[in-house]
């Protein structure tokens, strides 16, 4: 599954998206998540649910989907 989130902040930690995505129920269990799963986040392995994400950041978790920044004003569609 691919899909564009559109950020209404400067940012977005990998938290924030893992609960927005419904991937979590809480922030709290994001550290766990990020433990026993492998989130890319621009091709780069990724633990650190702080880690901020911005316009243009492109987060994959293998069997579960991609995830595109874009801001509310980008137009641009993924293939």
């Amino acid at each position: 599954m691919k899909k564009i989130v559109y950020l209404e902040t400067a940012y977005l930690t990998l938290g924030q998206l893992l609960k927005d995505q419904a991937l979590i129920d809480s922030g709290g269990q994001a550290k766990w998540f990020l433990r026993e799963q492998t989130v890319f986040v621009n091709g780069i392995p990724e633990d650190r649910r702080g880690r901020k994400l911005v316009a243009g950041d492109a987060v994959e978790i293998p069997d579960t989907g991609s995830f595109f920044l874009r801001t509310a004003t980008d137009d641009q569609d993924v293939d």
